[in-house]
């Protein structure tokens, strides 16, 4: 730290205030932010009140009208810029996310960060082409009617609060970002307070790159100080959270008074499922790669399901692989596990698989932290499927193993739980992949592979894993207000 305003990370010099209306605003108290690394502190943080959300709101107020009439050409333009930006800075970046949140950097160089520039450029360049064709209305059947045509078009809907997780924080908050700017809108970023460094990074990027002042503003605090401000505040139009249940919960409390529209993308506990009749070091190889980023992913498989007939060969196979893994500091290129986020998340992991262990499970690897940063990855079996850790999301690298005898069981464990964010499916029939998804309870299906997400395709979760979806054309119908304009075909003035 060089000063109280600044955190310094590996030479990149963060500025750890707000960015509300063009101008950085200190608040009068702060919070320490720590490496998961080595629990060094990386800087003092301000911490935002309602105070700052509401200064935050009116500035993002202020700039709508302006940032709504600017054609799309140029918006388009400006978040090319902005790509152009985080591709410039990528090392930056990735050494500053790495330390701040502890994922690998080696995937944040090859990875996340070029994902984070793909982000604006898909959303400029879609909403380019964003449109509907007009149609006739249809009257008892057919478009002979009275020749009325129908338009459809997207108006930006107004002042958006962004609230994002920290175990991909720049790559996240962006996958919101970019659709909400192109769409018109002005934004209210609000980062996780335990990775908020890459969010101010993002501040300084998109002013470099000409964004007007209040289009986009990133305010820093507690979800319980800042948070309930920001989505409570009536000038709000549109409110996307990405994280737990609970907080979903507070949160859609929070926006119902004023009937702000959510998209809510939380919790999961998803299944992959195995077959007898699959490619088996394909499967084990997905199945293992449920370890990445410390098991800090929502989307992540973690009840691995096993026809009982390959389970002990299964089991054999994925333990062989899963001891190659090799933890340690996450700026190492060797490591393929960095530590967890937080020493409350590891005693939280921790306390799952310590109940689980005392309820009769059984640890095939694992079941243990290595340090008071790292917990080893872990494998349960002999999991009773009411029980907790089969049922709730650890959000750590702890996997159970279960065992089916039939495909409609196999279903049926897949789906026996509250959430429905991702299922994966590992099989060779092409017959069963299509039975088998046409069944399970998810917003996602991977079949034979795991994580490809394409921007075209709709995200987000069933039941307690998410309300709505993002992503493509479905982006812009949330962070949009769609309006249909009917047009009568008579009653025109002949100008001649």
């Amino acid at each position: 730290m060089t000063d109280t305003h600044t955190a310094t990370v590996a030479s990149v010099a963060v500025d750890t205030r707000h960015w509300i209306g063009g101008e950085r605003v200190a608040s009068a108290g702060t919070f320490t932010d720590v490496s998961p690394i080595d629990g060094a502190a990386l800087g003092e943080i301000s911490r935002g009140t309602a105070s700052e959300a509401a200064a935050a709101v009116a500035a993002a107020k202020a700039a709508f009208p302006g940032w709504a009439a600017t054609p799309r050409a140029e918006r388009a333009r400006l978040l090319h810029a902005i790509a152009d930006g985080v591709e410039k800075r990528l090392e930056e970046l990735a050494i500053v996310e790495t330390t701040d949140n502890g994922a690998l950097l080696r995937s944040h160089r090859r990875g996340v960060m070029p994902r984070v520039a793909h982000n604006f450029r898909f959303f400029a360049d879609w909403l380019l082409r964003l449109g509907h064709e007009d149609f006739t209305t249809y009257i008892g059947g057919s478009a002979a009617g009275r020749g009325h045509i129908n338009h459809v078009s997207w108006d930006p809907a107004g002042p958006c609060v962004l609230i994002t997780p920290w175990n991909a924080p720049l790559m996240l908050a962006t996958w919101k970002v970019a659709p909400a700017l192109a769409a018109g809108n002005t934004v209210i970023l609000k980062p996780a307070e335990w990775s908020p460094l890459t969010a101010s990074l993002l501040a300084d990027i998109a002013a470099e790159a000409g964004l007007p002042a209040g289009v986009l503003n990133v305010v820093q605090g507690l979800g319980s100080e800042i948070g309930d401000a920001l989505t409570s505040h009536p000038d709000v139009r549109r409110i996307s959270f990405t994280g737990s249940v609970p907080t979903a919960q507070r949160i859609s409390a929070s926006a119902a008074a004023n009937l702000t529209p959510l998209s809510l993308e939380l919790g999961g506990k998803s299944p992959l499922l195995v077959f007898a009749d699959a490619d088996l070091d394909l499967a084990v190889d997905l199945a293992v790669e449920q370890y990445d980023n410390a098991g800090q992913v929502c989307l992540a498989a973690t009840r691995l399901l096993v026809e009982e007939s390959i389970a002990e060969e299964f089991t054999r196979r994925f333990t062989e692989k899963a001891s190659r893994l090799v933890q340690g500091d996450p700026r190492d290129e060797a490591t393929d596990i960095g530590p967890n986020i937080h020493p409350r998340q590891l005693e939280k992991i921790d306390g799952f698989v310590r109940r689980a262990l005392a309820a009769g499970a059984r640890a095939v690897i694992g079941g243990h932290r290595k340090d008071d940063r790292l917990y080893a990855p872990t494998l349960l079996t002999d999991v009773a499927q009411d029980s907790e850790i089969v049922q709730e999301e650890v959000f750590g690298p702890v996997l159970t193993l279960q065992t089916f005898g039939t495909e409609e069981e196999a279903v049926r464990l897949a789906n026996d739980t509250r959430f429905g964010l991702a299922a994966t499916l590992a099989t060779g029939d092409h017959e069963r992949a299509e039975r088998v998804t046409a069944q399970l309870v998810a917003g996602t299906v991977w079949v034979n592979c795991f994580f490809v997400r394409d921007l075209q395709a709709p995200f987000g979760g069933s039941r307690h894993s998410g309300v709505g979806r993002e992503g493509g054309t479905w982006s812009f119908d949330f962070y949009c207000d769609v309006k249909n304009t009917v047009t009568a075909p008579k009653g025109w003035k002949d100008h001649g």
